[in-house]
């Protein structure tokens, strides 16, 4: 898991960078960084979005992650839960949400993690030196909720990795390119709430990323 560690510790030196050059940044500058990170994530998941995937698993991943995470009421659990951290919980919760999504999402967070598992860290360093200049601008703009976003991305690859180690085998890259797809959908929802151009409930649609690589091993 050497990989996963070294990628976490990016991600925790990137942001404590970012915030300390957050509190010299006027604040006229800092809403300009943000939409800048705003262009930069609506990039990012219209590129991810546009992997090869089945649209059928897609659409139903993305319905029935909705219809879960509404269920579940995961948008208001996160915002709950920021406010214990945060007087601004929006701010935190949008932070960490970007920051996750970011991270550990992807053909190089999934493949990665599993060949980091098996042995083969040399996958998640490269990644780890992306995410560390990311999270630098994330946490400038955004505040602590991006250092925050350390601790599920530790669990999420960590998760993988051990995975990996357990059946020395990675995902079909069906089931890769579902996730990746779904991943860059909810990052386009993230960055029409980063330009503030509406409210999209991102939270409520987390569990798509269960969903689309389960519907892709069931219909292969």
């Amino acid at each position: 898991m050497l990989g996963t560690l070294v990628n976490t510790a990016a991600v925790l030196l990137g942001s404590s960078l970012g915030l300390a050059l957050r509190a010299k940044v006027p604040e006229r500058a800092l809403g300009l960084v943000k939409d800048a990170i705003g262009l930069f994530t609506l990039g990012l998941g219209t590129g991810m979005a546009l992997e090869r995937a089945n649209p059928i698993v897609l659409v139903a991943s993305l319905l029935l992650g909705t219809l879960a995470g509404h269920a579940a009421r995961l948008e208001g659990r996160i915002e709950s839960l920021a406010s214990r951290f945060s007087q601004r919980s929006s701010s935190f919760s949008e932070g960490l949400m970007t920051a996750f999504l970011t991270f550990c999402v992807g053909p190089m967070t999934v493949v990665g993690s599993l060949r980091d598992g098996m042995g083969d860290p040399t996958i998640l360093l490269t990644k780890s030196v992306m995410d560390g200049v990311v999270s630098v601008a994330y946490a400038a703009s955004l505040g602590w909720g991006v250092m925050a976003s350390a601790l599920p991305l530790l669990g999420f690859q960590g998760s993988l990795a051990l995975l990996g180690w357990a059946a020395r085998a990675s995902l079909p890259q069906s089931s890769v390119s579902a996730l990746t797809a779904v991943g860059g959908i909810l990052l386009l929802g993230v960055g029409v709430n980063l330009l503030n151009l509406r409210k999209v409930r991102v939270g409520d649609m987390l569990p798509s990323l269960i969903f689309a690589p389960l519907l892709s091993l069931a219909l292969a």
